[in-house]
């Protein structure tokens, strides 16, 4: 089931286990995944994309493998708050992906996720030619601990 706000998608989840964050590409799926706890968003793997259906097969084999409760996919909005082609097409993947993973689905605003991953692995001194390699998912591990520390924050609220 997807889930238009994160709220309805936290909501959806058991109380533990792993979450997958997404960074879709058109060439990549960059892939990161949370503790059981949901307290830490760890870089995994980038997927380089071919068809839907073999995509979506590598991620139900990381679903399955992996435990996952959930998956978050980074919405790529545009600096003004609206949502263009990418956007578009990031919802169509999880409209098709939720036909074939029985796992709630949200999304998170990517905006500037991209920026923050290449900030850091500059930061890290990492060559070019290894930042291009792990950018993908370096970026959706910024996509999925911004889920978690959200998910936090409302727990704590709530047990306020």
């Amino acid at each position: 089931m997807i889930h238009d706000t994160i709220e309805e998608f936290l909501a959806a989840l058991p109380r533990t286990g792993a979450l997958a964050g997404l960074d879709l590409g058109t060439k990549t799926i960059g892939v990161a995944v949370s503790d059981g706890l949901r307290r830490i968003a760890t870089p995994l793997l980038t997927i380089r994309r071919t068809k839907f259906t073999e995509d979506a097969v590598k991620l139900q084999e990381l679903a399955s493998s992996r435990g996952l409760a959930g998956l978050v996919l980074g919405l790529p909005r545009n600096m003004d708050g609206s949502e263009g082609p990418r956007a578009q097409a990031t919802r169509a993947f999880a409209r098709n992906l939720s036909q074939r993973l029985p796992l709630p689905i949200g999304y998170w605003d990517e905006r500037l996720s991209t920026v923050a991953a290449e900030r850091a692995l500059i930061e890290a001194d990492t060559s070019r030619k290894r930042r291009a390699e792990v950018i993908d998912h370096v970026a959706a591990g910024y996509i999925l601990q911004g889920v978690l520390d959200r998910l936090d924050w409302l727990n704590r609220e709530r047990d306020a």
